[in-house]
């Protein structure tokens, strides 16, 4: 129990994604915060550790439908999935959302005025991971690529602008923090996302957006804090 009590959320995660679904129910964070151990989170959210483990361990012994090995990909490769799937996902779905929330403030404001809290969070939010993945398009993500080339070829990695790969890391993660705390905000103020009684069929869809959103930001930002940025920055290790 001591062993698998002091492992990390996010290393279950990014061993098998199923395990999410498990840390989704008790309200842990597994992509912003997976960095805690399991006795931790089990600590700070009341939980007795024990049936934590047990629910894990239901999952990781179930046969079946296994998810993506996203561990043992080339990083290369994650890169790309990352930005063709979850990059062009936000840029995709940020200004249907947008236009969604202005019509539920200017139509139903007046009864529910949470929702102008909601459409701020959203629209800080979707500015902020606007620049945020501008940021790994042109500064991180190439230069991930350029060290998987040079581990290929065994060549050097000329010195990057940015000293090493754990300073565009650092900010990147504490971005992730950032939008993982507005997140968890709209979430509170919508009650996990479920319409009121007087919902019409756009405030409906919007807030079923908006839980689809949240969950494909909490996948892509494990992707990147519990498998990429560290495989990253022991790669760019090999060379120093």
């Amino acid at each position: 129990m001591s062993t698998i009590a002091q492992k990390q959320v996010g290393e279950f995660v990014a061993e098998d994604f199923r395990t999410a679904a498990v840390f989704t129910q008790y309200g842990i964070d597994f992509c912003c915060r997976g960095n805690r151990t399991l006795e931790d989170v089990c600590e700070k959210n009341g939980i007795e550790t024990s049936e934590l483990v047990h629910r894990l361990e239901q999952v990781l012994n179930t046969q079946g439908n296994q998810t993506i090995d996203y561990k043992s990909w080339p990083l290369d490769l994650l890169v790309d999935y990352i930005e063709k799937k979850h990059h062009r996902y936000v840029e995709e779905k940020t200004p249907i959302l947008k236009q969604f929330l202005d019509k539920l403030c200017r139509v139903h404001g007046e009864r529910h005025p949470e929702l102008f809290e909601v459409n701020e969070l959203f629209t800080a939010s979707a500015g902020e991971l606007a620049q945020h993945m501008k940021k790994e398009e042109l500064v991180l993500f190439p230069f991930v690529k350029k060290l998987v080339k040079a581990e290929l070829s065994n060549t050097e990695v000329e010195a990057p602008g940015f000293g090493t790969v754990k300073n565009p890391i650092a900010m990147m993660m504490q971005e992730h923090d950032n939008e993982g705390v507005r997140f968890r905000k709209i979430a509170e103020i919508t009650d996990n996302y479920t319409p009121p009684a007087d919902a019409c069929n756009t405030y409906r869809v919007t807030f079923a957006m908006l839980q689809e959103f949240e969950e494909d930001l909490h996948l892509h930002i494990h992707l990147e804090n519990n498998i990429l940025f560290p495989a990253a920055e022991k790669l760019e290790s090999k060379f120093c």
